[in-house]
Protein backbone atom coordinates (compact mmCIF):
# COMPACT_ATOMS: atom_id res chain seq x y z
CA UNK A 1 0.00 0.00 0.00
CA UNK A 2 1.31 3.44 -0.83
CA UNK A 3 2.38 5.32 2.25
CA UNK A 4 1.04 8.74 3.18
CA UNK A 5 4.59 10.10 2.95
CA UNK A 6 4.88 8.90 -0.62
CA UNK A 7 1.53 10.47 -1.57
CA UNK A 8 2.58 13.74 -0.01
CA UNK A 9 6.02 13.75 -1.63
CA UNK A 10 6.03 16.41 -4.41
CA UNK A 11 9.21 14.98 -5.95
CA UNK A 12 9.43 15.61 -9.71
CA UNK A 13 10.70 12.04 -10.11
CA UNK A 14 7.15 10.84 -9.40
CA UNK A 15 5.23 13.65 -11.06
CA UNK A 16 7.01 13.86 -14.43
CA UNK A 17 6.33 10.27 -15.64
CA UNK A 18 2.62 10.74 -14.95
CA UNK A 19 2.59 13.85 -17.09
CA UNK A 20 4.32 12.06 -19.94
CA UNK A 21 1.92 9.13 -19.63
CA UNK A 22 -1.09 11.46 -19.73
CA UNK A 23 0.19 13.34 -22.77
CA UNK A 24 1.02 10.07 -24.53
CA UNK A 25 -2.42 8.69 -23.84
CA UNK A 26 -4.03 11.87 -25.14
CA UNK A 27 -2.06 11.66 -28.38
CA UNK A 28 -2.80 7.95 -28.86
CA UNK A 29 -6.52 8.34 -28.11
CA UNK A 30 -6.77 11.34 -30.42
CA UNK A 31 -5.10 9.43 -33.27
CA UNK A 32 -7.28 6.33 -32.73
CA UNK A 33 -10.55 8.31 -32.70
CA UNK A 34 -9.51 10.41 -35.70
CA UNK A 35 -8.67 7.26 -37.68
CA UNK A 36 -11.94 5.63 -36.60
CA UNK A 37 -14.03 8.62 -37.75
CA UNK A 38 -12.17 9.01 -41.04
CA UNK A 39 -12.58 5.29 -41.77
CA UNK A 40 -16.28 5.50 -40.99
CA UNK A 41 -16.67 8.44 -43.36
CA UNK A 42 -14.86 6.57 -46.14
CA UNK A 43 -17.20 3.61 -45.66
CA UNK A 44 -20.20 5.96 -45.89
CA UNK A 45 -19.34 8.34 -48.76
CA UNK A 46 -22.91 9.65 -48.82
CA UNK A 47 -22.08 11.49 -45.60
CA UNK A 48 -19.80 13.73 -47.68
CA UNK A 49 -22.61 15.13 -49.83
CA UNK A 50 -22.76 18.30 -47.72
CA UNK A 51 -19.11 19.08 -48.52
CA UNK A 52 -18.99 17.87 -52.14
CA UNK A 53 -22.35 18.17 -53.92
CA UNK A 54 -24.01 20.88 -51.82
CA UNK A 55 -21.28 23.53 -52.31
CA UNK A 56 -21.38 23.02 -56.07
CA UNK A 57 -25.18 23.37 -56.09
CA UNK A 58 -25.04 26.58 -54.03
CA UNK A 59 -22.34 28.04 -56.27
CA UNK A 60 -24.35 27.30 -59.41
CA UNK A 61 -27.57 28.61 -57.81
CA UNK A 62 -26.13 31.91 -56.62
CA UNK A 63 -23.62 32.27 -59.42
CA UNK A 64 -26.00 31.80 -62.35
CA UNK A 65 -29.59 32.06 -61.08
CA UNK A 66 -29.66 34.56 -58.22
CA UNK A 67 -26.39 36.43 -58.76
CA UNK A 68 -27.13 38.06 -62.14
CA UNK A 69 -29.90 40.11 -60.52
CA UNK A 70 -27.73 41.40 -57.65
CA UNK A 71 -25.70 44.59 -57.72
CA UNK A 72 -22.56 44.68 -55.57
CA UNK A 73 -22.48 48.49 -55.56
CA UNK A 74 -25.11 50.91 -54.29
CA UNK A 75 -27.27 52.54 -56.89
CA UNK A 76 -27.89 51.05 -60.31
CA UNK A 77 -24.31 50.06 -61.17
CA UNK A 78 -24.36 46.85 -63.15
CA UNK A 79 -22.39 43.89 -61.81
CA UNK A 80 -20.94 41.46 -64.31
CA UNK A 81 -21.10 37.71 -63.84
CA UNK A 82 -17.32 37.56 -63.41
CA UNK A 83 -17.41 40.21 -60.66
CA UNK A 84 -20.15 38.42 -58.79
CA UNK A 85 -18.29 35.09 -59.00
CA UNK A 86 -15.21 36.80 -57.54
CA UNK A 87 -17.42 38.06 -54.74
CA UNK A 88 -19.23 34.75 -54.21
CA UNK A 89 -16.44 32.19 -53.87
CA UNK A 90 -14.72 33.64 -50.76
CA UNK A 91 -18.09 33.91 -49.04
CA UNK A 92 -18.98 30.39 -50.10
CA UNK A 93 -15.87 29.13 -48.29
CA UNK A 94 -17.14 30.38 -44.93
CA UNK A 95 -20.72 29.31 -45.65
CA UNK A 96 -19.59 25.80 -46.55
CA UNK A 97 -17.53 25.49 -43.36
CA UNK A 98 -20.66 26.10 -41.28
CA UNK A 99 -22.63 23.60 -43.34
CA UNK A 100 -19.85 21.00 -43.09
CA UNK A 101 -19.42 21.49 -39.34
CA UNK A 102 -23.12 20.83 -38.89
CA UNK A 103 -22.40 17.20 -39.71
CA UNK A 104 -20.31 17.03 -36.52
CA UNK A 105 -23.37 17.81 -34.42
CA UNK A 106 -25.33 15.04 -36.09
CA UNK A 107 -22.46 12.54 -35.84
CA UNK A 108 -21.74 13.08 -32.15
CA UNK A 109 -25.47 12.97 -31.36
CA UNK A 110 -25.65 9.64 -33.22
CA UNK A 111 -22.69 8.28 -31.25
CA UNK A 112 -24.33 9.30 -28.00
CA UNK A 113 -27.63 7.72 -29.00
CA UNK A 114 -26.11 4.47 -30.32
CA UNK A 115 -24.11 3.76 -27.18
CA UNK A 116 -20.68 4.08 -28.73
CA UNK A 117 -19.73 6.64 -26.12
CA UNK A 118 -20.69 4.08 -23.44
CA UNK A 119 -18.09 1.73 -24.94
CA UNK A 120 -15.49 4.49 -24.81
CA UNK A 121 -16.44 5.10 -21.18
CA UNK A 122 -15.58 1.51 -20.30
CA UNK A 123 -12.04 2.03 -21.61
CA UNK A 124 -9.25 4.08 -20.03
CA UNK A 125 -9.60 6.80 -22.67
CA UNK A 126 -8.98 10.51 -22.40
CA UNK A 127 -12.13 12.63 -22.53
CA UNK A 128 -10.33 15.32 -24.49
CA UNK A 129 -8.85 12.68 -26.83
CA UNK A 130 -12.29 11.49 -27.93
CA UNK A 131 -13.35 14.99 -28.89
CA UNK A 132 -9.99 16.04 -30.31
CA UNK A 133 -9.97 12.98 -32.53
CA UNK A 134 -13.37 13.86 -33.92
CA UNK A 135 -12.39 17.50 -34.45
CA UNK A 136 -9.27 16.47 -36.37
CA UNK A 137 -11.27 14.07 -38.56
CA UNK A 138 -13.76 16.86 -39.21
CA UNK A 139 -10.88 19.16 -40.13
CA UNK A 140 -9.89 16.68 -42.83
CA UNK A 141 -13.44 16.91 -44.17
CA UNK A 142 -13.14 20.71 -44.14
CA UNK A 143 -10.02 20.46 -46.31
CA UNK A 144 -12.03 18.47 -48.85
CA UNK A 145 -14.81 21.07 -48.75
CA UNK A 146 -12.33 23.92 -49.33
CA UNK A 147 -10.86 22.04 -52.30
CA UNK A 148 -14.31 21.51 -53.84
CA UNK A 149 -15.26 25.19 -53.49
CA UNK A 150 -11.91 26.44 -54.78
CA UNK A 151 -11.81 24.10 -57.79
CA UNK A 152 -15.43 24.90 -58.68
CA UNK A 153 -14.61 28.59 -58.35
CA UNK A 154 -11.63 28.32 -60.68
CA UNK A 155 -13.78 26.49 -63.22
CA UNK A 156 -16.39 29.30 -63.28
CA UNK A 157 -13.73 32.01 -63.49
CA UNK A 158 -12.82 32.97 -59.92
CA UNK A 159 -9.17 33.90 -59.33
CA UNK A 160 -7.16 35.19 -56.36
CA UNK A 161 -5.49 38.45 -57.40
CA UNK A 162 -2.93 38.81 -54.63
CA UNK A 163 0.26 36.86 -54.07
CA UNK A 164 0.75 33.24 -53.06
CA UNK A 165 1.39 34.24 -49.45
CA UNK A 166 -1.93 36.04 -49.09
CA UNK A 167 -3.74 33.18 -50.82
CA UNK A 168 -2.27 30.60 -48.43
CA UNK A 169 -3.09 32.87 -45.48
CA UNK A 170 -6.71 33.08 -46.66
CA UNK A 171 -7.11 29.31 -46.83
CA UNK A 172 -5.41 28.97 -43.43
CA UNK A 173 -7.92 31.42 -41.94
CA UNK A 174 -10.77 29.38 -43.40
CA UNK A 175 -9.37 26.19 -41.83
CA UNK A 176 -9.00 27.91 -38.46
CA UNK A 177 -12.58 29.14 -38.72
CA UNK A 178 -13.77 25.64 -39.68
CA UNK A 179 -12.04 24.17 -36.62
CA UNK A 180 -13.68 26.76 -34.35
CA UNK A 181 -17.18 26.21 -35.73
CA UNK A 182 -16.69 22.46 -35.40
CA UNK A 183 -16.30 22.82 -31.62
CA UNK A 184 -19.50 24.85 -31.50
CA UNK A 185 -21.32 22.12 -33.40
CA UNK A 186 -19.85 19.40 -31.16
CA UNK A 187 -21.34 21.22 -28.18
CA UNK A 188 -24.66 21.34 -30.00
CA UNK A 189 -24.57 17.61 -30.68
CA UNK A 190 -23.77 16.87 -27.03
CA UNK A 191 -26.66 19.01 -25.82
CA UNK A 192 -29.28 17.70 -28.28
CA UNK A 193 -30.28 14.14 -27.37
CA UNK A 194 -31.24 12.82 -30.82
CA UNK A 195 -30.03 12.97 -34.40
CA UNK A 196 -33.20 14.59 -35.75
CA UNK A 197 -33.04 17.42 -33.27
CA UNK A 198 -29.35 18.02 -33.93
CA UNK A 199 -29.97 18.10 -37.68
CA UNK A 200 -32.83 20.59 -37.41
CA UNK A 201 -30.92 22.82 -35.02
CA UNK A 202 -27.84 22.91 -37.22
CA UNK A 203 -30.04 24.03 -40.14
CA UNK A 204 -31.32 26.89 -38.00
CA UNK A 205 -27.74 27.90 -37.21
CA UNK A 206 -26.82 27.62 -40.88
CA UNK A 207 -29.65 30.01 -41.74
CA UNK A 208 -28.75 32.44 -38.95
CA UNK A 209 -24.99 32.47 -39.54
CA UNK A 210 -24.88 31.73 -43.26
CA UNK A 211 -27.85 33.55 -44.73
CA UNK A 212 -27.90 36.65 -42.52
CA UNK A 213 -24.36 37.53 -43.54
CA UNK A 214 -22.37 39.02 -46.37
CA UNK A 215 -21.21 35.56 -47.47
CA UNK A 216 -23.54 35.13 -50.44
CA UNK A 217 -25.14 38.52 -51.12
CA UNK A 218 -24.55 42.13 -50.00
CA UNK A 219 -26.60 43.26 -46.99
CA UNK A 220 -26.87 46.98 -47.78
CA UNK A 221 -30.61 46.55 -48.40
CA UNK A 222 -31.29 45.24 -44.89
CA UNK A 223 -32.58 47.25 -41.94
CA UNK A 224 -29.89 49.01 -39.91
CA UNK A 225 -30.03 46.68 -36.90
CA UNK A 226 -29.89 43.62 -39.14
CA UNK A 227 -26.94 45.05 -41.03
CA UNK A 228 -25.12 45.51 -37.72
CA UNK A 229 -25.72 41.85 -36.88
CA UNK A 230 -24.55 40.76 -40.34
CA UNK A 231 -21.33 42.80 -40.16
CA UNK A 232 -20.38 41.25 -36.80
CA UNK A 233 -21.48 37.77 -37.85
CA UNK A 234 -18.37 35.50 -37.86
CA UNK A 235 -19.31 34.18 -41.31
CA UNK A 236 -19.33 37.73 -42.67
CA UNK A 237 -16.00 38.36 -40.98
CA UNK A 238 -14.29 35.32 -42.55
CA UNK A 239 -15.84 36.23 -45.92
CA UNK A 240 -14.47 39.78 -45.65
CA UNK A 241 -11.05 38.50 -44.55
CA UNK A 242 -10.71 36.09 -47.47
CA UNK A 243 -11.95 38.67 -49.97
CA UNK A 244 -9.34 41.07 -48.63
CA UNK A 245 -6.53 38.50 -48.88
CA UNK A 246 -7.64 37.18 -52.28
CA UNK A 247 -8.09 40.70 -53.66
CA UNK A 248 -11.73 40.06 -54.54
CA UNK A 249 -14.52 42.68 -54.42
CA UNK A 250 -16.10 43.36 -51.03
CA UNK A 251 -18.82 46.01 -50.78
CA UNK A 252 -18.90 45.55 -46.99
CA UNK A 253 -15.46 47.20 -46.79
CA UNK A 254 -17.30 50.53 -47.11
CA UNK A 255 -19.05 49.87 -43.80
CA UNK A 256 -17.80 51.65 -40.68
CA UNK A 257 -18.08 48.44 -38.61
CA UNK A 258 -14.74 47.55 -36.98
CA UNK A 259 -15.00 43.95 -38.18
CA UNK A 260 -15.30 45.06 -41.80
CA UNK A 261 -12.41 47.53 -41.49
CA UNK A 262 -10.12 44.94 -39.84
CA UNK A 263 -11.46 41.61 -41.14
CA UNK A 264 -8.29 39.53 -40.74
CA UNK A 265 -7.80 40.54 -37.10
CA UNK A 266 -11.52 40.11 -36.43
CA UNK A 267 -11.46 36.65 -38.02
CA UNK A 268 -8.59 35.57 -35.79
CA UNK A 269 -10.35 36.89 -32.69
CA UNK A 270 -13.60 35.13 -33.57
CA UNK A 271 -11.92 31.81 -34.38
CA UNK A 272 -9.66 31.72 -31.32
CA UNK A 273 -12.46 32.89 -29.04
CA UNK A 274 -14.99 30.35 -30.33
CA UNK A 275 -12.44 27.53 -30.05
CA UNK A 276 -11.43 28.46 -26.49
CA UNK A 277 -15.01 28.73 -25.23
CA UNK A 278 -16.62 25.79 -26.97
CA UNK A 279 -13.70 23.34 -26.72
CA UNK A 280 -13.77 23.69 -22.93
CA UNK A 281 -17.57 23.48 -22.91
CA UNK A 282 -17.53 20.37 -25.13
CA UNK A 283 -15.16 18.50 -22.80
CA UNK A 284 -17.34 19.41 -19.83
CA UNK A 285 -20.51 18.34 -21.63
CA UNK A 286 -18.90 15.09 -22.74
CA UNK A 287 -17.86 14.31 -19.19
CA UNK A 288 -21.41 14.93 -17.97
CA UNK A 289 -23.16 13.02 -20.76
CA UNK A 290 -20.73 10.09 -20.76
CA UNK A 291 -20.62 9.86 -16.99
CA UNK A 292 -16.82 10.30 -16.82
Amino acid sequence: MTSAAALADPSPVLVEPRRRSGARRLLVDTAVIARRNISKTLREPESLLDVTVMPIMFILLFGYVIGPGISLATGSTHTTTEEFHSYLIPGMLGFTMVNAAGGSAVAIAADMGEGIIDRFRSLPMSRAGVLLGRSIADLATSVLAIAVVAVTGVIIGWRPHHGVGDTIAAFALVLLFAYAIDWLMLCLGLVIRNVEGADQTRLLLLFLLGMVSTALVPVNHLAGWLQAFAYWNPVSVIAAATRHLFGNPDPAAASSAWTMQHPVAASLIWSVGITAVFAAAAVRLYRTRAGH
